[in-house]
């Protein structure tokens, strides 16, 4: 079937086509009522469907909002992904998606997409980085986004603000306490116990693991225990499973030596993932060695993802409200939220279950 055009309409109504774009597009310049009305029914006896980039132009909106993350795939950013969608249809606007496995300069190619699509805002969730290899990317996502919010864009950052970025009009930045609340896990984990700690890291340079690797340092060393080994991997479930591996042999050769009687030491290793889905990659890496948790090592993880319902034993994580936090971060970037006042804070707090359970452990080796 022929679509009916916009000159049809007007031709219909008595009009002119100017006349009838102001009516079905949303222009601010409104005919009289009784033109309206007589445009309006002529569009729904043609069944006329208005052009969206028409609506676009007279609105000086598109009604489109860009999201950019690491992984759709990873239920942290999935998580944040339905927050930043609730808020959307709050706003009456449509999300487009682009996944760019933490790359700047393909953060940057996504940018520039959204901005030649007219996008109202664009919202950023994924760690920053001030690796070596991303000094390049930053500097360009930088420049593209200044370019894009001198232009009349809105911009929200999940976490942290975009290197190099120098533009204050439109960036809003949503920052997350990670550093925070994992050193109050390594808090409520360091007492009444005697384990060595192990971190399983994402690369130096990556700021949302940094800083969760210095906060839990932290909590080690105010609760009067050496700092903890850090092992270094991807920041995903791959490098978790990696580490994993390794620690595995380690625990191994443990167990080997206190039953040879060469070793009389029974610490046992508490491992912290510094995001869920390497702790959930460590935990799999250790059951496929025959090792089992809390009985072999204890592990925590940090975001507490929807994936966490069906993980047994349950995982101890740092609980983070991600929905809320795309929410917010969507209706900043558009203008919603109360810019008069304070932003509300992102806040988080410690779920200890069964992974890290000593009780679980004692008898289980027993």
């Amino acid at each position: 079937m022929v679509a009916s055009t916009l000159t049809e309409v007007a031709r219909l109504a008595g009009v002119s086509p100017a006349t009838a774009s102001r009516v079905l597009n949303g222009s601010a310049r409104k005919p009289g009522q009784d033109i309206a009305e007589r445009v309006r029914k002529a569009a729904d006896s043609l069944g006329y469907i208005p052009n969206a980039q028409a609506q676009g132009l007279a609105k000086s909106s598109s009604g489109l909002i860009g999201l950019i993350v690491h992984d759709i795939a990873d239920p942290y950013f999935a998580a944040i992904a339905r927050g930043v969608q609730e808020a959307a249809r709050e706003q009456g606007r449509m999300v487009l998606l682009a996944t760019t496995a933490g790359a700047p300069a393909d953060e940057k190619e996504a940018v520039a997409a959204f901005a030649a699509r007219r996008a109202d805002s664009i919202v950023i969730a994924g760690s920053r980085s001030a690796r070596p290899e991303d000094q390049d990317g930053n500097a360009e996502l930088a420049a593209e986004l200044d370019r894009y919010c001198r232009n009349g864009g809105q911009v929200a950052v999940v976490g942290h603000a975009v290197v190099g970025a120098s533009v204050s009009e439109g960036y809003h930045v949503l920052t997350v306490p990670n550093e925070e609340l994992a050193a109050t896990l390594a808090s409520e984990l360091a007492a009444m116990r005697d384990d060595h700690f192990v971190i399983i890291g994402g690369p130096a340079g990556l700021f949302t693991s940094d800083d969760r690797v210095r906060g839990f340092q932290r909590g080690l060393a105010a609760a009067g225990l050496p700092a903890a080994e850090v092992i270094r991997t991807g920041f995903n479930r791959s490098g978790g499973f990696e580490a994993g591996v390794a620690l595995a042999a380690r625990i191994k050769a443990a167990h080997a030596a206190e039953d040879s009687g060469t070793s009389q030491t029974s610490r046992r290793i508490c491992i912290f993932a510094v995001n869920d889905v390497m702790a959930i990659g460590a935990a799999a890496a250790l059951r496929s060695e025959g090792l089992r948790i809390p009985r072999d090592a204890t592990i925590a993880g940090f975001d507490d993802i929807e994936t966490l319902r069906d993980f047994r034993p349950a995982l101890s994580t740092v609980h983070l409200p991600l929905e809320e936090i795309g929410r917010q971060a969507t209706r900043r970037a558009a203008g919603t939220a109360d810019d008069d006042a304070a932003p509300s804070p992102v806040t988080g707090h410690v779920t200890l279950r069964r992974s890290t359970d000593l009780k679980l452990q004692a008898s289980a080796s027993d």
